[in-house]
C-alpha cells in the first residue's frame, strides 16, 4: 500500500464545547495518511488514475469550514468517514489538533486510524 499524504492543513472553524467556542472561529490544524495504490497512475502520469489530494483537501476544507459539531473526536470521525466513502479510500491515518486549546500547549487533539491497511 502507498500512501498519500496531506500535512498541516489549516483551517478556521467553529469547534468546542463551551458556548462562547460557539461564537468564534478557530483554527484547527490537520495531517491525513490515505492508503492508496500509485502505480496505474505512476504509469500512465494522468491524475485521473491517483488519489486526488487537492481534491480531498478541498472536500475536508469545505466539511470543516461548515462544521456543526462540538468536540474534535466527532469532526475527526465526520472527516475519515467522509474521505472514505467519497473518495474510495480503504485505510487512513488522521491527526486534528486545535492549536492553543490548553494553556501551555501548543496544541491538543486526537490521532485516529480507520480501515485496513494492506
Amino acid at each position: 500500500m502507498d500512501i498519500v499524504y496531506i500535512r498541516d492543513l489549516r483551517i478556521e472553524t467553529t469547534i468546542g464545547i463551551f458556548a462562547w467556542e460557539q461564537q468564534i472561529r478557530q483554527q484547527v490544524r490537520l495531517d491525513l495518511e490515505m492508503g492508496t495504490d500509485i502505480r496505474k497512475g505512476a504509469k500512465s502520469d494522468d491524475i485521473t488514475d491517483v488519489l486526488d489530494y487537492k481534491s480531498v483537501a478541498k472536500r475536508v476544507i469545505d466539511l470543516v469550514e461548515n462544521n456543526e459539531l462540538t468536540l474534535v473526536e466527532a469532526l475527526a470521525e465526520r472527516i475519515a468517514s467522509t474521505v472514505m466513502e467519497e473518495f474510495g479510500v480503504p485505510w487512513l491515518r488522521l491527526t486534528l489538533g486545535k492549536p492553543g486549546a490548553v494553556r501551555g500547549s501548543r496544541e491538543v487533539g486526537v490521532t485516529i486510524e480507520r480501515g485496513e491497511r494492506a
